[in-house]
């Protein structure tokens, strides 16, 4: 365990109409403690879920590999300033870590192919290939298994976007084996029911305000591929 707890300081927000800092989520919920070593959100879409994952990053000092920003129809000057107003607390001392989302996982693929056009050896780290030459689902394991054998913090926003269903218990049992050894720490964004089923996990329901502890079982999206897997016709035309 490395990260003990993230605080919201919802009193010093600079504004209550405009995202994200008009979610009931952020204005309702004190702390967040994590004392399991896999922590996983889970919400509909728009709950937030991505925006806190980022804000930890950028609090915990993290950073998120980003191709240079393009313009946007609309611009939002608070959509990347909550973690002004986060505030973390540590077990023992700030550890390095990493930022995974699957669109920006791209980007680091591209600017690690940049680097290794250089210096070759630095794909023997990632399994000795370009990862821009595997599958996306391939690349993205091979991070994986690379990366988190390290000790250190982990923030994955939707890791089953490219994943197939059973690259994603590959995925859960990695998360698993790091976890127990006890020297990785995981928080995880998901809208995955395998993801869900993590053993040692606790899971966080972002559905609500304040944000609240939530028993597998219960969460809508087991509930949803139980009832489809059960009886798909009741959903289907």
């Amino acid at each position: 365990m490395h990260l003990r707890s993230i605080t919201f300081h919802s009193k010093d927000y600079p504004t209550a109409d405009q995202y994200p800092f008009n979610l009931s989520l952020l204005r309702e919920t004190g702390t967040i403690v994590f004392d399991s070593p896999i922590s996983l959100f889970c919400g509909e879409n728009g709950t937030g879920k991505s925006t806190v994952l980022e804000a930890i990053a950028q609090k915990c000092e993290i950073h998120i590999w980003r191709d240079t920003e393009r313009r946007r129809f609309h611009h939002n000057p608070y959509e990347d300033k909550l973690a002004r107003y986060l505030s973390v607390e540590w077990f023992d001392g700030i550890v390095p870590g990493s930022f995974f989302g699957s669109s920006v996982f791209q980007d680091f693929a591209r600017i690690l192919d940049e680097w290794a056009s250089a210096s070759p050896a630095l794909l023997d780290y990632f399994g000795g290939s370009s990862l821009l030459t595997q599958s996306h689902g391939q690349s993205i394991m091979s991070f994986f298994r690379s990366r988190y054998r390290i000790k250190g913090l982990y923030l994955l926003d939707e890791p089953e976007t490219a994943l197939s269903p059973k690259t994603q218990i590959d995925l859960v049992n990695l998360v698993a084996e790091m976890g127990r050894k006890g020297h990785a720490q995981f928080i995880i964004a998901t809208h995955s029911p395998i993801i869900l089923a993590c053993p040692g996990a606790t899971i966080y329901n972002l559905d609500r305000a304040p944000v609240e502890r939530i028993e597998y079982e219960e969460t809508d999206h087991y509930k949803v591929f139980r009832d489809f897997l059960m009886d798909r016709g009741k959903y289907l035309p």
